[in-house]
């Protein structure tokens, strides 16, 4: 799996053969057969692993900052921050991700492997969006922000800054790209409050 996931983030799914998942497994044809029934098989088995160890990701990281923080809104900073940290220690470019790799060839799989990849996307959408509805409820933000939005825009900040970062071979500009986002949503929060209010 890990060989096949190497290889897919690599070449893409159509440029990533059974032969050459076996060559750089280590294993034979007959091995590869007993564990997946096609190549289609193994990709759906690929992406429900990747949105399984994503998951647990996102909820590892979100428990990590909750547990820093009661003000939900340093919780958002601090995951962030996290992330920011984790991207910080690449030494070459993030690889990719594998959601990522799978949309750019929808056409190659059916609807429910690519369901997969959507629900695990929808929920860091969620659970960032809920935080920061949490955050706007007791911090001053002006009305016009759009929280969903907002949410949306660190999956858009992290797959375009493995874009950059691999095409540019930079390993520390995700990282840089999080700080950015993470100073995005400070100043969004910092607006002073009305007189009336203060």
């Amino acid at each position: 799996m890990d060989a096949a996931e190497g290889l897919v983030l690599e070449y893409g799914f159509s440029g990533t053969t059974v032969n050459a998942v076996i060559q750089e497994a280590g294993v034979t044809k007959g091995a590869f057969f007993h564990h997946f029934e096609s190549k289609i098989d193994l990709g759906h088995a690929l992406v429900e692993r990747y949105a399984e160890l994503d998951t647990r990701h996102l909820l590892r990281t979100l428990a990590r900052a909750e547990g820093l923080s009661r003000d939900p809104l340093q919780q958002v900073l601090i995951f962030i921050g996290l992330l920011k940290e984790e991207m910080g220690e690449l030494v070459e470019p993030f690889p990719g991700c594998l959601f990522a790799a799978y949309c750019y060839q929808a056409q190659l799989f059916d609807d429910e492997t690519i369901e997969v990849a959507r629900s695990a996307i929808r929920l860091w959408r969620e659970k960032l969006e809920e935080k920061l509805h949490d955050a706007a409820a007791l911090h001053n933000l002006s009305d016009d922000v759009d929280l969903a939005g907002l949410a949306d825009m660190l999956m858009t900040i992290f797959e375009g800054a493995f874009v950059l970062s691999k095409t540019l071979g930079d390993a520390a500009l995700v990282a840089r790209q999080l700080d950015h986002y993470r100073r995005y949503v400070e100043l969004l929060f910092a607006a002073p409050l009305p007189e009336e209010v203060a």
